[in-house]
């Protein structure tokens, strides 16, 4: 199991492919409509409108991420959650066993004085 660290390192190296793709794939776009042979109207609202698409399109992926990281964070706390329920439970085992041996070493001490007298 990955600790928390390096799901945090693992999903921002991820962030920053996506990102690096999307505003390649804007770049290149914006690019070709500058290049391409229109009215200068015609090229700012080409522009326009698929920077209107990119950023749509980016803030899906966003709020996928930010979904995708909500739910790999919360199943980390329960993990957590859980890990300490049961280091919990074994400190109690633990101390309850060592209850014990201390009663029943207590016991065997009072039998041997009681056999001595």
């Amino acid at each position: 199991m990955k600790n928390r660290k390096q799901l945090k390192i693992d999903e921002m190296k991820s962030g920053k492919v996506l990102l690096g793709v999307l505003a390649g794939a804007a770049v290149g776009a914006i690019a070709g409509i500058l290049f391409a042979p229109d009215k200068g109207s015609r090229t700012r609202k080409q522009i326009m409108d698929k920077s209107e698409d990119y950023a749509e399109g980016l803030k899906e992926k966003f709020e996928d991420m930010t979904t995708n990281l909500t739910k790999k964070y919360s199943n980390a706390m329960q993990e957590v959650d859980s890990l300490v329920a049961k280091g919990k439970n074994k400190y109690n085992q633990a101390m309850h066993e060592v209850d014990q041996l201390v009663t029943n070493g207590k016991n065997k001490i009072m039998d041997q004085k009681n056999e001595n007298v």
